[in-house]
């Protein structure tokens, strides 16, 4: 018999590139954080560095996030200095296409992760974390009773609606009315009862690929009008509303992003924009919290904390809350020998 212990000190010869990361989930939605072995950024801001990533070390994304080291539904996040002096970090989030300017999920994962882990003092009742993401400043908080993380929650950027009940015609659907709104990154919201189908994981593919095809069309239609950011001017996925499963939550949400990615979570810059929408509307007031559905029925909590202005926009700032939990860590090889060593994708 093999000692297969022995496998526990092996060690990859030094030529293989090695990077370590934690793994997380919230809500079901996974988590990458990278913890070492991506090469160091250059550039004085988080989009500088972000670009930095893209245009010089893309290869190392797909690697982690593709196949066979990842799957199409896999995201990430890469740990930089923050750009403002009173953040404890800096994050760049990477999925399956690039790159996103905001991602709720992944704001609570991280703020568990490196509670949990120490890394960020735990105190009671609430330990703040703060951080510093493409689309802007976050404050995050952990919840701890008797030294037990119970939610997590973050106050977003400015969200709000760019245009409301609005009409794009499809081939293939017909006219879809659609409600356009930034929460962190721009989303369409379409009422999923128009493509006659819901919001469970028995329309799972036929989701992505009615998602798909709305997010293409208001994509060549509609120019995104971010107030101080050009590089947030796309539009990152369409959101399918429906019914809540269970008779005491709001709704349900699922969302189609990147490159056909659903995501497993309610999706935390998804409901803030929900939130600036039903504020919009008069559905909800302020400090009135509403509690959302994923496709797996994983929830998130948002309500209005605050009304504000962004640029010409009536805003609002949102609170999220949900929970995350540490699945795993794992050290990486990228053996430079490998014809597949830079992933590859099925969807």
């Amino acid at each position: 018999m093999i000692e297969i212990n022995k496998l526990k000190n092996w060690q990859a010869p030094k030529d293989w590139l090695e990077i370590q990361t934690i793994d997380a989930h919230t809500g079901g939605e996974p988590l990458r954080i990278i913890i070492s072995g991506f090469p160091e950024l250059e550039g004085k801001t988080l989009l500088e560095k972000r670009a930095c990533a893209k245009n010089n070390f893309d290869q190392i994304r797909k690697a982690l996030m593709w196949e066979p080291r990842g799957h199409a539904d896999m995201y990430g996040a890469i740990i930089v200095e923050p750009d403002t002096s009173d953040a404890d970090f800096g994050v760049i989030f990477i999925h399956n296409e690039g790159y996103s300017t905001g991602c709720g999920h992944a704001v609570i994962a991280l703020t568990k992760v490196f509670v949990e882990t120490g890394l960020i003092e735990k105190t009671e009742p609430v330990t703040e974390v703060k951080m510093d993401v493409p689309s802007g400043f976050i404050r995050s908080f952990a919840e701890v009773r008797d030294g037990e993380i119970t939610s997590v929650g973050f106050h977003n950027v400015p969200s709000f609606v760019q245009k409301i009940d609005s009409i794009v015609n499809i081939p293939g659907l017909g006219n879809i009315q659609y409600d356009l709104a930034f929460g962190g990154a721009f989303y369409a919201f379409v009422d999923v009862a128009q493509v006659d189908l819901d919001c469970t994981e028995e329309y799972y593919d036929e989701l992505i690929e009615k998602g798909m095809l709305i997010k293409q069309a208001i994509m060549t239609s509609v120019q995104m009008d971010h107030p101080t950011e050009s590089e947030m001017n796309f539009l990152y996925g369409t959101i399918f509303i429906g019914p809540a499963q269970d008779p005491n939550n709001h709704s349900r949400n699922v969302c189609i992003f990147a490159e056909g990615e659903v995501d497993r979570s309610p999706t935390g810059t998804g409901v803030s924009a929900r939130a600036a929408l039903h504020y919009a509307r008069g559905e909800i007031g302020i400090g009135e919290s509403i509690t959302i559905e994923s496709i797996i029925g994983s929830t998130f909590s948002v309500k209005v904390d605050e009304i504000t202005t962004f640029g010409k926009y009536d805003a609002i700032i949102p609170e999220v809350k949900g929970n995350a939990f540490i699945t795993g860590k794992n050290t990486f090889w990228i053996n430079p020998n490998d014809p597949l060593k830079d992933g590859f994708i099925l969807r």
